[in-house]
Parts: structure tokens; C-alpha cells; sequence
């Protein structure tokens, strides 16, 4: 047996700007292992790090997103789960978060960790196939990847309690009417509108991208007051950037901007 057939894969790919991470466990309806939550990990600190890489897509291979976590390999006697390394970015966005656009595809079964998951990134295009659960108080245990917060943040108080109490699956309309996903397509589809988007992002100022994320976490973590007070750190990031520069030229030259990243 490989390591892959043990373990499962997550696998980075680049396209221009864009970096595709794809992971790989079909066999085991893509679930998690200790193993892929690192290799996940260590993917999205290199677009994190990486001043060339502006989005990034997370794609699950197979016809599901994840059915959760290998749960023998987390829990129990033989357990290999271990500490990220000190400044790596979280999965899970608990600790460190991506600072750069992150967008979700997801379809088929997209189970507890795997909805952690995607509201820890961005933006969220779902395939009509898309079935979600957050199931673990069906185990005895509750949700400890984000999703008591996340929910709140997304839908609101009295859809989360909904279907964090209730425990129950949902489909992409669903999902769609309460800002869970952004968008629904047919199954194939919607991989190709994730790809569409990340490239139109692409067309935007990577930096400027980047303190808009930035200052939106910062309403999210610490409230109104602190976003209005991080603004002149924005205009003093962006303003002194080639592309700023840019941006104005291609505005007066009546032409699309051509942006750097610097």
C-alpha cells in the first residue's frame, strides 16, 4: 500500500496566478487524515508566502468535497495526529488564516470538517450534487473546526442554531439561501466557474486584494471601531504601490490595468 492509498494526498498545482489544490482520498469519500490536514497546511503557507500566487481554489478530486475526517487517525491508540509548525497557516483559520482570496469548490458530500473548511476561505461555488451536515453532536462530541462562529458569521443566529442543533443535511439551494455557497451549478460546471473566478480576480491588484481581506477580518475579529481605524494603514499600503500607479494610468489611457503584484 502507498502512501497515498494509506494516507490520502492534498496536491498543489500553479495556472499563471492561481494555485489549484486538489485533494485526493476518493476511495474514503475524500476523509481526512492527520497527514492531509498537514499537507493542506503546507500548501496554503506557500500561497500565503509566495508573492506570485494571488488565489487560491481548493478542488476535491471524486464526486465528494470531504465525508470528514478519518476519525480513527485522530482519535484513539493509533492515532498520527500532530501540531502544525509554528506559523503555518490553519486549514481551519483558527489560528493563522490565508491572507490572500480563497475560493471553495465543493459537491457531493461536504460533511462537517469540510464545511469548516470552506467558511474559513472566501468564496464557495457548490455543484448541485453539494449535500451538507454538521453531524458531530450526532457523535457525542460538537464542532471544533470553527463551525459555532462560522455559522453565525455566514447565516445568522437563527439558521445556524437550525442546523448546528438539528444536525440534519442540507442541499446547495440551501446552502445558497442562507450565504453558506455563492454559487450553484450542474456538477462539472461549477469547477469551471471557480477557475473563471479566480482569474477574474486575478485582474484586480493583488495587494489591494489582500488589505481588503485584511480589513474585513479585522471588523470580523475586533469590531466597527477597529476596522475605521485600520484605514489609514490601508491607504498607506496601497497608495505607495506600482499598481496604484497603474491603476490611475490605465484609468486615464481608457485601457484594462496591468497589475504587478508590487
Amino acid at each position: 500500500m502507498t502512501a497515498q492509498q494509506k494516507y490520502g494526498e492534498v496536491r498543489m498545482t500553479l495556472e499563471d496566478h492561481i494555485a489549484i489544490i486538489s485533494v485526493d482520498n476518493a476511495a474514503k469519500l475524500n476523509a481526512f487524515s492527520p497527514e492531509m490536514i498537514e499537507q493542506l497546511a503546507g500548501h496554503l503557507t506557500t500561497v500565503n508566502n509566495d508573492e506570485n500566487i494571488w488565489v487560491a481554489v481548493l478542488c476535491p478530486e471524486g464526486e465528494h468535497t470531504t465525508a470528514g475526517l478519518d476519525m480513527p487517525k485522530f482519535f484513539g491508540p493509533n492515532a498520527t495526529v500532530k501540531p502544525l509548525p509554528e506559523g503555518w497557516v490553519d486549514p481551519f483559520g483558527l489560528k493563522n488564516r490565508c491572507t490572500k482570496p480563497v475560493i471553495s469548490v465543493v459537491h457531493g458530500k461536504t460533511y462537517t470538517v469540510g464545511i469548516e473548511m470552506m467558511l474559513a476561505g472566501d468564496i464557495v461555488i457548490a455543484a448541485d450534487t453539494a449535500r451538507f451536515c454538521q453531524m458531530e453532536s450526532k457523535r457525542g462530541i460538537a464542532p471544533l473546526g470553527g463551525a459555532h462562529f462560522r455559522y453565525l458569521t455566514r447565516a445568522g443566529w437563527g439558521n445556524a442554531m437550525y442546523h448546528l442543533f438539528l444536525c440534519d443535511e442540507f442541499d446547495a439551494k440551501r446552502a445558497l439561501e442562507i450565504g453558506f455557497v455563492q454559487e450553484v451549478l450542474p456538477f462539472g460546471e461549477h469547477k469551471e466557474r471557480a477557475m473563471e473566478i479566480a482569474r477574474l480576480i486575478c485582474k484586480n491588484a493583488p495587494i489591494g486584494l489582500r488589505a481588503t481581506k485584511a480589513a474585513a477580518l479585522k471588523f470580523v475579529q475586533e469590531g466597527e471601531q477597529a476596522a475605521i481605524d485600520c484605514i489609514p494603514a490601508i491607504e498607506k499600503t496601497v497608495f505607495s504601490t506600482e499598481d496604484f500607479k497603474e491603476g490611475l494610468q490605465s484609468f486615464a489611457e481608457r485601457r484594462p490595468a496591468n497589475f504587478k503584484g508590487h
